[in-house]
């Protein structure tokens, strides 16, 4: 059924395809427990919102007020942005799917909502992926010439490698909806064509479409793992070596580098359960209206969330404004009344 994501170009087959979607029976849910789960769902989308805007808004405020940002902080404001624009546009989806049917699968709204999903989704990947390479580079103990070498000029070469990653993520998505929407128009019968050739072109459509689907999730995916995982060994190897040799007190260096790894352990944990969520669902391996697909939604609607929570808390310059911000909330209030 992959063609759910870009209905069929003509009146009947849409109306075709809205009535095989939204057919009740088939999602073998009760009503309440999809209005629940929807509600977990804007409930998730409007937590990642809130701490994707907070993470924006502190260095779009560093940029102005210093006429600079550093490159973390680049990386983070295009991390952040996409992460809003993304679940911002699955708020509004969810929101005219639920309330009007008819004018969500007109074709300019229905494919404005899957192009933005497939897109916002790879440029988040690519964004985080170069984040965790960005922190390894900077941060692992390696001694080979060619590592050293891309240390010094890792900050000149990111602001190239994220437009890159937008490029690549836009021509990803376009290139995926032309494979998609060959399948719809092979997916359905044509007289003119036997059996056999229809299945043919059915089958190479969804191999080719799934292919390209997954090439934008794999690739940066393998590299977040490799940039991770390096980086826990660099910081597992220094503190095993700060161990040999200390002298019995508690070294804060050594409980730095042992938080580094728990939260770098944290990320590359959450990004693999969100791209394998992505990679299922993109797949449709399981009915629209199944349970299972809509967990895997709610995996992936959680991941921006989450994730932006644990760079607030690793961050201690985010993590200060973050307090100071509770603080003037909880203040706030008592000025009024004053």
């Amino acid at each position: 059924t992959l063609g759910r994501y870009f209905p069929p170009d003509t009146k009947e087959k849409q109306q075709l395809r809205m009535t095989k979607l939204c057919d009740p029976p088939e999602s073998g849910l009760s009503p309440f427990l999809i209005t629940l789960l929807l509600a977990v769902l804007l409930a998730e989308y409007l937590i990642g919102i809130i701490a994707n805007g907070f993470i924006t808004a502190i260095h779009a405020a560093e940029w102005v007020q210093n006429k600079a940002v550093s490159t973390s902080g680049r990386i983070l404001v295009f991390l952040c942005i996409s992460r809003i624009a993304l679940q911002s546009f699955m708020m509004l989806e969810i929101t005219i799917s639920s309330n009007s049917l008819s004018f969500y699968y007109e074709d300019a709204v229905y494919y404005t909502f899957k192009i933005s999903f497939i897109f916002l989704n790879f440029c988040t990947l690519w964004f985080a992926a170069w984040l965790r390479f960005f922190y390894f580079v900077k941060i692992a103990n390696f001694s080979y010439p060619l590592f050293l070498k891309l240390r010094w000029k890792i900050s000149g070469l990111m602001p190239w490698l994220l437009w890159l990653s937008v490029f690549t993520s836009f021509s990803h998505s376009m290139f995926c909806i032309n494979i998609c929407t060959m399948y719809c128009n092979n997916s359905f019968p044509i007289h003119s064509f036997n059996s056999t050739k229809k299945k043919y072109f059915s089958e190479t459509n969804v191999v080719s479409l799934a292919f390209f689907y997954n090439l934008g999730i794999v690739v940066p995916l393998i590299m977040f793992i490799l940039a991770a995982t390096l980086l826990i060994l660099s910081l597992k190897r220094h503190t095993l070596h700060m161990g040999s040799n200390a002298t019995g007190s508690r070294d804060p260096s050594m409980e730095a580098h042992m938080g580094a790894i728990k939260a770098t352990s944290y990320f590359l944990i959450l990004y693999i359960f969100n791209a394998v969520a992505l990679f299922i669902y993109l797949s449709n391996i399981f009915d629209i209206y199944s349970l299972w697909n809509i967990l895997w939604q709610i995996i992936m609607a959680a991941y921006p969330g989450s994730h932006s929570i644990l760079l607030i808390q690793d961050n201690p310059g985010l993590r200060r404004a973050w307090k100071w911000l509770q603080l003037r909330l909880h203040l706030y209030p008592k000025e009024c009344t004053l």
